[in-house]
């Protein structure tokens, strides 16, 4: 069986091959323009996969030393995402599929992120608790057998990757923020300022980081960095400390909301998924308090944490396998949910 996987959500276009289970490819061109914009401008992204995709699947196929006419499925994301950069990857991917006359297999974007788990050894065991962390979204899902699964909480303002780019904005730092940071955090005290922690109510598995967004701004204004949009630089230690204390925040709520939902639901693996799982200190603390409180970790490696065509090929491969396959009428949702059962 094989599989080709075509991502385009956002501001990467990537295209992966998997056969029988092992992936052969993974080409990811990233979008570099969006740096000077200071975030991701949907009409420049578009037109980016617009002249893209070609080039990336025939290198996808290349790699994989496969031919078209040797493909079983094609699976694409249909949402959530960018519509006009969905719509570019569904136009290829249909248009492939009907030509070859094989199915076509719509893939929910954060459901591909959850089963990025699944490329390589080890995996989790069903059932298991998977945290998904990126720049637009923040979600726990209970997982209860292959494609049954179970929204838990989400954020209910800005998500912890949108957190960190929007902070490394305040701070001078360029777009994306959240590697910036990361790097910068190394080298400060967690402890120099004391950001909110937001745990919202009791047994409740959402989350929220607006506050803690808006204390760095407050911060920052308080003691003279900051007047509207102007930033004043600020001293090499004291921008680490920053990064390390905002940092700290964001990871204790990420940590304690999953050890405490994994210990609710009786589950024994926690996975972990999505762009901002690539981030070394909620790596170091979760493989930590896993291994205190007797559970196993599972993080993707670094290439497959970031939008990928290996995780779309993945779960296509498996919602293949399980007789699904969708509709030449399937449509782009940018704001797709898995609140549902698939």
């Amino acid at each position: 069986m094989i599989i080709l996987g075509i991502e385009s959500s956002c501001d990467e276009t990537s295209a992966a091959v998997l056969a029988d289970g092992k992936l052969k490819s993974n080409i990811i061109s990233s979008q570099l323009i969006h740096q000077q914009y200071g975030g991701i401008v949907p009409e420049l992204a578009s037109r980016a996969h617009q002249r893209l995709i070609v080039p990336v699947v025939e290198q996808a196929l290349t790699v994989a030393q496969i031919k078209k006419e040797q493909l079983n499925a094609v699976a694409v994301t249909h949402g959530p995402g960018l519509m006009g950069a969905l719509l570019v990857g569904m136009s290829f991917a249909k248009a492939l599929a009907y030509g070859l006359k094989i199915p076509l297999i719509g893939i929910n974007h954060m459901e591909a992120h959850m089963y990025s788990n699944f490329i390589d050894d080890p995996k989790p065991a069903f059932p298991f608790l998977c945290l998904i962390v990126s720049g637009g979204h923040t979600q726990l899902v209970y997982v209860r057998e292959p494609l049954q699964h179970e929204l838990l909480g989400e954020t209910l303002d800005d998500a912890a990757g949108e957190a960190y780019d929007k902070v490394g904005k305040m701070l001078g730092l360029g777009f994306p923020g959240g590697p910036v940071i990361d790097k910068l955090a190394k080298e400060g005290n967690p402890n120099f300022v004391k950001f909110p922690r937001s745990y919202l109510d009791p047994g409740k598995y959402d989350f929220s980081f607006s506050g803690i967004k808006t204390s760095v701004l407050y911060w920052l204004r308080d003691h003279g960095y900051r007047n509207n949009e102007n930033i004043k630089p600020i001293p090499k230690q004291e921008l680490a400390d920053l990064c390390a204390s905002f940092q700290a925040a964001v990871v204790d709520v990420l940590v304690r909301k999953t050890i405490q939902a994994a210990r609710d639901l009786g589950v024994q693996d926690i996975a972990v998924a999505g762009g901002v799982s690539a981030n070394s200190e909620l790596r170091a603390r979760l493989k930590s308090v896993s291994e205190e409180n007797g559970f196993k970790l599972f993080i993707p490696a670094f290439e497959y944490c970031t939008d990928n065509g290996a995780m779309i090929a993945q779960l296509g491969a498996m919602k293949l396998e399980n007789g699904f396959q969708s509709d030449f009428t399937l449509n782009a949702i940018p704001n797709l949910n898995i609140s549902y059962a698939s």
